[in-house]
């Protein structure tokens, strides 16, 4: 160790005893700096792999820990002992016994959020920073990495090795900074995302800060000749207020000139002012326009970026009033209008400053603020009131990574075989099992945050119906259902190919309409069940073609009449249909017909039709596109009657509509809702079915003709996420 290094060592030991010595004696600080001091000598290199110097660096966390947050002596401990434990000069069980289990438990969980700390070069940021936060069984572990991280990116200033910094920059930003900013530490997340440009840009970084220097006697004297006369014209209008003045920070002013496209000359809010009132409710919004009437009659206001948030305050609650005015010089100056509440509001509820600025929202919302008002509001000692704070606010997902170190996140019992679906369908499909941190494991293990899980496959695998009772994941689940039924597709094209041979062996040539009456008769609902069936060889095709021909042989039981002179059944015992205004079925001086709408087709007013006399005398109404019409027209052409719309229709019939989309919230919804809007429409039977992201569902309504349907129909394409619309 050399010579500056001890001295700023005796230096930093030094100030920290000042800094502690309202929350420690003499005598604890003087047990804890000789036992760091015996750490110290027992360690034969004080340099860590990066040449950093382990003792250095403690210290200044330690300090900079006084300085911007607060601690106790056994947070204090906590600092200075942990990178002795993880270069192993002293144990956790030393610990416990020299300082207690609240020390060593701390101690604990730094050292395992340590351990997956370095692996974060890879990962989405949010999942990593959910893993953090699930491994800390203490909200002090995660503040005092906080600060470690400021501490090690202000040492690093310069370091040889560029490839390390920027990881070490990486992580600060996107994790450390983030974690700040949702626990009120600003100050701190404001120096983490500075220096984090600062090593990964520093061309940029330079510029804007010796931009900035050069202007910052300028920019202060500015802000304070801003306020100035805003404050008297305010004060003269009879309103209490505070006026906070402030300049953006390096990094924001960057982000903002590159998303602006523009440089730092052009940043509108490079001057931001705010205004909170001392209001009462009542007078909340009037007493927000008036100061900012009095602000416009001063300067020019910019249309364009005025932001009213008062009078329709968003959907997250946040309310405040945004002007830009050109200013003095002609410069642009941000002027935010709120009242006490509001600030508050915005400050500490769901409308946090990180969230109006774009962050994702989560269940980490009311513990992120329960944290932010003990750190803000605490009298004394904000962190020991943490003490007993336990961070359970991911317990519903866990975090594991692969072999090659990429975050998954999951939801919180998920298994092996919903971490093989998650990284893709087909790894899913051939699962056999995996090896978790070393250890082979079945399908059916329950991933625990910060394992490491390599997938075993085997092409011959395929997924089995008892693996839905393993995944409890959307996705594995749904794509274990889709490999189901395409697995029974397979087979029933398979039952579907022996019947059709056979078939033909016995010289049968099979109606598809007589077929599916044959299917619904041996007691099947689906096609695909009953030829799986037939494949599985668990259903007899003779006794089939025996069934089919059965029903075969009652339909071509009738006399080969002509239509004419078909005896037709006087319309008394059923009467589906004999309204004459609407329907004329053959010469129009036969009245009193009996009639049904044939259900292959359900036929409505409008459509193309012709009449077919059935064996019972009734005469049944088919559309001419209907399915088995090519059949009915060449077998009993001697049975068809002309049939013709006459009137107008004024009852309901029923059409069946098949609709295909996405399956996105509240479509369904969506569609029934236009329906009930439409007058003489009824919504009678829904029927969906959800799979792999898209919807299929079949919608039977009564509707009295085509043109209300065709319509319908169209109004129904528009609803988004809708792909098509057919009569089935």
């Amino acid at each position: 160790m050399n010579t500056d290094v001890k001295r700023e060592i005796i230096s930093l030991t030094k100030s920290l005893y000042h800094s502690m010595a309202k929350v420690v004696t003499a005598d604890e600080f003087r047990m804890l700096i000789e036992r760091f001091k015996t750490c110290l000598r027992a360690d034969i290199d004080d340099n860590d792999a990066h040449d950093i110097s382990t003792a250095l660096l403690t210290l200044k966390t330690a300090q900079l820990f006084v300085d911007k947050v607060d601690t106790d002596k056994n947070m204090l401990a906590a600092i200075l002992f942990y990178p002795y434990v993880i270069r192993k000069v002293i144990t956790i069980d030393d610990i416990r016994r020299e300082w207690g289990d609240d020390v060593a438990g701390m101690i604990a969980g730094l050292e395992k959020v340590g351990r997956y700390s370095s692996r974060n070069s890879a990962v989405d940021q949010d999942n990593f920073r959910g893993l953090l936060l699930s491994l800390a069984d203490d909200i002090r572990v995660i503040i005092i990495m906080i600060v470690h991280s400021l501490a090690l990116m202000r040492q690093i200033n310069h370091h040889p090795d560029e490839e390390w910094v920027r990881r070490v920059a990486f992580e600060a930003n996107c994790i450390y900074a983030q974690l700040a900013h949702r626990l009120g530490l600003y100050v701190i997340k404001g120096e983490l995302e500075d220096l984090s440009l600062k090593y990964t840009n520093r061309e940029i970084f330079t510029q804007i800060a010796h931009k900035l220097k050069e202007t910052k006697e300028d920019r202060e004297n500015y802000i304070s000749s801003f306020i100035a006369p805003v404050k008297a014209k305010l004060q003269a209008a009879g309103l209490t207020f505070e006026i906070k003045g402030r300049t953006k920070s390096i990094s924001s002013i960057w982000n903002k000139m590159q998303k602006q496209k523009v440089d730092i000359q052009h940043i509108y809010d490079l001057f931001a002012i705010r205004v909170i009132i001392d209001t009462p409710l009542e007078k909340e919004k009037s007493d927000c326009w008036l100061a900012y009437s009095i602000l416009a009659d001063m300067y020019t206001a910019n249309p364009a970026r005025m932001k009213d948030w008062i009078s329709i305050p968003k959907s997250n609650g946040y309310e405040s009033l945004h002007a830009t005015v050109m200013g003095p010089q002609n410069k642009w100056v941000e002027v935010q209008f709120r009242t006490r509440r509001m600030d508050l509001v915005a400050e500490k509820g769901l409308a946090a400053h990180w969230r109006y600025k774009g962050g994702k929202s989560d269940s980490t919302d009311q513990w992120m603020n329960n944290v932010r008002d003990i750190l803000e509001t605490a009298e004394a000692g904000p962190m020991q009131l943490m003490k007993n704070m336990k961070m359970n606010i991911y317990n519903k997902e866990v975090f594991a990574f692969t072999p090659k170190g990429d975050l998954f996140r999951l939801a919180n019992g998920a298994t092996v075989l919903d971490f093989a679906f998650h990284i893709h369908s087909r790894v899913g499909c051939q699962c056999t099992g995996a090896i978790v941190n070393g250890r082979h494991e079945r399908i059916a293990y329950k991933i625990k945050s910060g394992d490491t899980i390599e997938i075993i496959t085997l092409s011959t695998q395929t997924p089995k119906h008892d693996w839905l009772s393993i995944a409890v994941t959307s996705k594995a689940r749904n794509k274990i259902k889709q490999s189901l039924n395409e697995a029974k597709t397979k087979i029933a094209d398979l039952g579907k190919e022996m019947l059709e041979r056979r078939a033909k062996n016995r010289k049968m040539e099979l109606d598809e309409s007589i077929l599916m009456r044959a299917i619904k008769k041996c007691g099947f609902k689906y096609s695909n069940d009953f030829y799986a069936e037939i494949a599985d060889e668990k259903l007899d095709i003779n006794k089939v073609l025996s069934v089919y021909q059965e029903i075969e042989r009652k339909d071509a039981e009738t006399t080969h009449v002509a239509a004419d002179e078909f005896k037709i059944v006087s319309p008394q015992a059923e009467q589906e249909g004999n309204d004459s205004d609407v329907l004329v079925i053959g010469e129009k001086s036969i009245k009193g017909l009996n009639y049904r709408f044939a259900k292959c087709c359900n036929p409505i007013y409008g459509d193309e039709v012709f009449g077919f006399i059935s064996s019972d005398g009734v005469v049944k109404i088919h559309k001419n596109d209907c399915p088995n019409a090519p059949n009915i027209k060449s077998r009993y052409p001697y049975r068809l009657i002309n049939v013709q719309w006459s009137g107008t229709s004024s009852t309901q019939m029923t059409v069946s509509l098949r609709i295909v989309g996405h399956d996105d919230i509240g479509i369904v919804t969506n569609i029934t809702s236009i329906i009930s809007k439409e007058k003489n429409v009824t919504l009678r039977n829904i029927s969906i079915d959800s799979h792999d992201g898209l919807f299929q569902g079949y919608l039977v309504i009564g509707i009295p003709d085509t043109d209300q349907l065709n319509a319908l129909i169209r109004k129904i394409r528009t609803v988004k996420g809708v792909k098509d619309v057919t009569r089935s």
